[in-house]
C-alpha cells in the first residue's frame, strides 16, 4: 500500500518558486491586461549573500514574436552579470482586427503598450523585491521602432537603450509631424519631450549591412502609416538607422552605432554586440552607485 507522503506548505511554494519563476519562467499575463503577457530570466543565485542588487534587462520582440528566443539569448548575460530578463509578448490582432503594428507606435487606439510595460516591470520588480525604477531597453525591428519611440518618451526609466534595425524610424524632429517627426509630441502624449534625459542616456544603435530588403518597409500612399516624409529616411533600414543616428547627435544625444558585416536582417545575430553595450553601461551605472 503506497503511503501518501505531505508535503510542508512552504517547501511546496519553494519548490514552485524555483521551477517556474527561476531559470527560465513560465508565461505570465499582465496584471494590468490580461491580453499582454511576459517571460523572465531570473539567475538562480537571486538573494544569495553577496548578491548584488538585480537589475533589469527588458527585450521587445519585433513582428515575428520570438520573445522567448530573445529571453533564452539574454539568459546567459543576466546570470553573470546579476541582472532579470523581461521579455513582453505584445500580440498581434488583440482588438481583433489582426494588426501586427500596434505596439511599434506605443499607442493602438486606448492601448497605451508603454504603460503596459511599465506595469510589467512594476510587478516583476515587487515579484523578486527589486528597485527597476531604470532598466535598459532592446528591440529589433518592429521592437527597435518600439525603443526608439519609447526612449523619446521615457528617457528616465532607463539606464541603456539599445535599438536595432527598425523598419520605420522617428527623428527628432518638430518640424514634421508624429510618427516621422516630434511636432505633435507633447498634444500626443501629454507631455514634452525630456530632451535633458535622453542626452544623459547611453544609447546604440545596430543593424546589419546586408539587411537591404525592402518590401516590408516602404510606406506606400494608402497604406496604415503613410505620410509625408515616411520613406525619406532612407530606402534600406541601415540608411534608416544612419539617418536615426544624425537626428539624435544633432539634438545632443550621443549615440554607439554598430552596422555588422554579413549581417541580414536577424536580431540574434546582433546579440553579442548589444551585450556588449549593456555590460559597459552597467559597468558604469554601478560604479556611479558605489560611489555615492
Amino acid at each position: 500500500m503506497t503511503k501518501n507522503i505531505e508535503v510542508p506548505a512552504g517547501l511546496a511554494e519553494r519548490r514552485a518558486r524555483a521551477v517556474y519563476d527561476l531559470g527560465l519562467s513560465t508565461i505570465y499575463a499582465s496584471r494590468a491586461d490580461a491580453r499582454f503577457s511576459y517571460c523572465t530570466y531570473v539567475p538562480e543565485h537571486i538573494g544569495q549573500p553577496g548578491t548584488r542588487p538585480m537589475q533589469l534587462v527588458v527585450v521587445v520582440h519585433g513582428t515575428g514574436r520570438a520573445f522567448v528566443n530573445y529571453r533564452e539569448a539574454f539568459s546567459g548575460f543576466a546570470k553573470w552579470n546579476d541582472c532579470i530578463v523581461l521579455c513582453p509578448l505584445f500580440p498581434a490582432g488583440v482588438r481583433g482586427d489582426g494588426n501586427r503594428d500596434g505596439f511599434k507606435h506605443l499607442v493602438e487606439a486606448d492601448i497605451h503598450y508603454d504603460r503596459i510595460l511599465l506595469d510589467m516591470v512594476a510587478e516583476v520588480g515587487e515579484k523578486f523585491a527589486s528597485d527597476f525604477s531604470r532598466f535598459a531597453l532592446f528591440g529589433y525591428s518592429g521592437g527597435g521602432q518600439f525603443v526608439n519611440r519609447f526612449a523619446m518618451l521615457h528617457p528616465e526609466h532607463l539606464w541603456a537603450a539599445s535599438i536595432g534595425a527598425p523598419g520605420s524610424v522617428t527623428l527628432i524632429d518638430p518640424a514634421q509631424g508624429w510618427w516621422v517627426g516630434t511636432k505633435d509630441f507633447e498634444t500626443r502624449f501629454g507631455k514634452p519631450m525630456n530632451l535633458q534625459a535622453l542626452r544623459r542616456l547611453p544609447v546604440h544603435m545596430v543593424a546589419g549591412k546586408a539587411d537591404i530588403e525592402t518590401w516590408e518597409i516602404t510606406h506606400r500612399e494608402g497604406g496604415k502609416f503613410f505620410m509625408p516624409g515616411a520613406n525619406e529616411t532612407g530606402r534600406t533600414r541601415p540608411e534608416r538607422l544612419e539617418a536615426l543616428r544624425r537626428s539624435f547627435e544633432a539634438a545632443g544625444v550621443k549615440v554607439a552605432f554598430d552596422l555588422l558585416d554579413n549581417v541580414p536582417h536577424n536580431g540574434l545575430a546582433c546579440v553579442g554586440h548589444v551585450q556588449d553595450f549593456f555590460a559597459k553601461a552597467l559597468h558604469d551605472l554601478r560604479a556611479v552607485a558605489s560611489a555615492a
